[in-house]
């Protein structure tokens, strides 16, 4: 196995790495089951990424002429909700914020009152039921600490789509970061992401190529 390290100032360098190292080293296979099944993907053994100022604007990457943009700032704001609210919209399976907006407002108050020196503010997502659906959540914990007056985030992804899905669901997490730590009364820290199937979808790997000009 590889474990795939990247340190990246802020998150537009952090998902231009990803790209760097997926295409230099992750493998292919068609896929057996989920999202685009039949279908060829590129991913990585595991991947970490360390994100030392997250906060940076512009939160989203500023992509090449000609290249179509993964994501924008109106599709996160529209994607707040999905995220930090329990409302579901018609036809959605789940949302992210039926399981994490209770655990948000805990975590808030776990810190406010208790201190910050803990380790039980840790927030989950998906249910044992979850695993029966046809999709389950990519995103499953958001783990959190305070150290030097800083709200940093730990968050696993147990699968996560590099082109779109990296760049939206961590422009949205940071907010979400922005929006606890002003709450708790804390500074804004890092954030730190991993996943064991971040991945390149194949009809994204010539928008890679192009995004890092090779040929």
């Amino acid at each position: 196995m590889k474990i795939s390290v990247m340190n990246a100032r802020d998150l537009s360098e952090a998902w231009f790495l990803c790209l760097k190292n997926m295409l230099d080293s992750g493998y292919d296979y068609k896929i057996d089951r989920g999202s685009y099944a039949g279908q060829r993907r590129k991913q990585l053994d595991l991947a970490v990424v360390e994100i030392k100022f997250p906060g940076t604007r512009p939160i989203i990457p500023d992509v090449p002429q000609g290249v179509p943009a993964p994501t924008t700032m109106e599709y996160i704001d529209n994607y707040l909700p999905y995220l930090m609210t329990a409302h579901k919209a018609e036809g959605e399976q789940y949302t992210y914020g039926q399981y994490l907006e209770k655990q948000i407002a805990e975590v808030i108050k776990m810190y406010k009152e208790g201190g910050p020196n803990t380790n039980q503010a840790f927030m989950t997502v998906g249910d044992p039921q979850a695993i029966y659906l046809p999709d389950p959540p990519c995103l499953r914990s958001i783990d959190t600490r305070i150290k030097d007056n800083k709200l940093d985030f730990y968050v696993y992804f147990r699968s996560w789509d590099l082109w779109a899905g990296f760049p939206s669901n961590l422009a949205a997490i940071q907010l979400l970061k922005e929006y606890m730590s002003a709450e708790i009364g804390v500074e804004d820290g890092e954030l730190i992401a991993m996943s064991k199937g971040m991945h390149l979808y194949e009809y994204t790997w010539d928008l890679a190529k192009m995004v890092l000009r090779r040929e």
